[in-house]
């Protein structure tokens, strides 16, 4: 199918490359890996070297990388799988402190351990740009917090948390709590104090930031490939040695026991070829996303009266553009590009487009909620292009119009 497509938030279409890189694996080389006679032994070759490739990319060892489904359930696998191996460490109702504008892979584990009694949550807010205020999560955190979970860029409106800063302050803290019970004479200090450990949702920061865990201080990490022109079904947790986590998928005793089931071979290996391709072409594909999504920004601002940017350009992805056009359905405008001229843009998060509800991350930053109803998303990728944004253009302003037009209340 032939278009213009403006939601690469919600995917990435797969690099040919990539695709390259996977097709063997799903005809010639079909062994399991976990198999030790040569045909599994050249499938296992095949997911060393991906898992090598997502190591380097992440600046961790490759044993701590863990293969998934998706970002949904390494976040899952995160926040559950340490609370519960935690537990089974006799830490009863652990604290755990996450943000109101997380994907729903965070906040509905978060949720599900409330409920089950299993553990507290604190939610923090977000200010009008999107973004998290460090000195609340500070003043958050209390001797039963043993989780922060903040995600990396968020996927509506792109914008970037302070992921590292957490990542030292939590560092910092972890080490006045080894200090000071060392500081103790032996026969006082009873068992070690319980650290606090750090998740980042990069799901949407992979593309264009540093996601090295040595640099974000983070202890765990979450991605997933088809968010970087790489495959749909596969992704990462990235969990450094020592996080205390527990399986939550068993019947077997793949990736180091914390992730039965067969390995996706062709996804693990796409994957890899994905992760390597970024670290190749970051910096140039930044460079022109940005640009083309400042040109989109501009022509908006300029051409179509009473718009409201939801995107706080300067500490954003370079890739985001979220706008309320006043008076006109989100909706209706989204329906109206894609049948008119084949342009794909969305209204928020592809995970929640199924329901009419006020974004929640709208809503956390302060938009009014008859505002949050004419709001577009526009994530721009590599392979945009400047005619793409002037074709579009050829479109909205009008489309925009129509719409304010049969508004009665407009």
């Amino acid at each position: 199918m032939k278009g213009i497509y403006f939601d690469h938030s919600a995917t990435t279409p797969l690099d040919e490359r990539v695709l390259a890189k996977m097709s063997p694996y799903f005809s010639d080389v079909f062994g399991n890996p976990s198999s030790i006679h040569s045909f599994g032994q050249r499938a296992a070759a095949a997911v060393d070297q991906a898992r090598s490739q997502v190591a380097d990319f992440l600046a961790c060892q490759r044993e701590e990388i863990v293969f998934t489904a998706g970002a949904t359930e390494a976040n899952n696998l995160a926040i559950k799988g340490l609370v519960k191996g935690l537990t089974l460490r006799n830490i009863v109702k652990p604290h755990i402190i996450t943000t109101v504008i997380e994907h729903d892979a965070v906040l509905e584990p978060c949720q599900e351990l409330e409920r089950d009694n299993l553990a507290t949550v604190t939610y923090l807010p977000v200010k009008a740009n999107g973004i998290l205020d460090i000195s609340e999560l500070e003043k958050a955190i209390t001797e039963q917090t043993v989780l922060v979970s903040v995600m990396y860029a968020n996927s509506e409106v792109g914008s970037l948390q302070p992921v590292r800063e957490i990542g030292k302050l939590i560092k910092k803290i972890n080490e006045k709590k080894m200090a000071d019970w060392e500081k103790q004479r032996v026969a006082q200090r009873g068992d070690k104090p319980q650290l606090i450990y750090f998740h980042t949702d990069a799901t949407q920061a992979v593309n264009f930031f540093n996601c090295s865990l040595e640099y974000l201080h983070a202890d765990m990490l979450s991605l997933s490939a088809h968010k970087i022109y790489g495959p749909k079904g596969v992704g990462v947790l990235a969990a450094k040695k020592g996080t205390p986590l527990t399986a939550l998928i068993r019947g077997g005793h793949h990736e180091k026991n914390l992730r039965s089931g067969t390995l996706n071979v062709p996804g693990i290996v796409g994957l890899g070829a994905a992760i390597e391709l970024v670290k190749q072409e970051q910096e140039i594909n930044n460079q022109n996303i940005k640009e083309l999504r400042d040109y989109l920004v501009e022509r908006i601002k300029q051409e179509i009266p009473e718009v409201v940017s939801n995107t706080d350009f300067a500490n954003a992805t370079p890739a985001h553009a979220h706008f309320s056009f006043l008076g006109a359905e989100g909706e209706s405008i989204l329906l109206a590009l894609d049948m008119a001229a084949g342009i794909a843009v969305s209204t928020g998060s592809a995970c929640a487009s199924n329901t009419l509800k006020a974004s929640r991350v709208l809503t956390a930053m302060g938009v009014k909620v008859e505002d949050t109803h004419g709001a577009i998303r526009f994530t721009l990728g590599k392979e945009n292009t400047k005619a793409d944004v002037d074709e579009l253009m050829k479109h909205l302003p009008g489309i925009v119009k129509k719409f304010r037009d049969m508004a009665p209340a407009y």
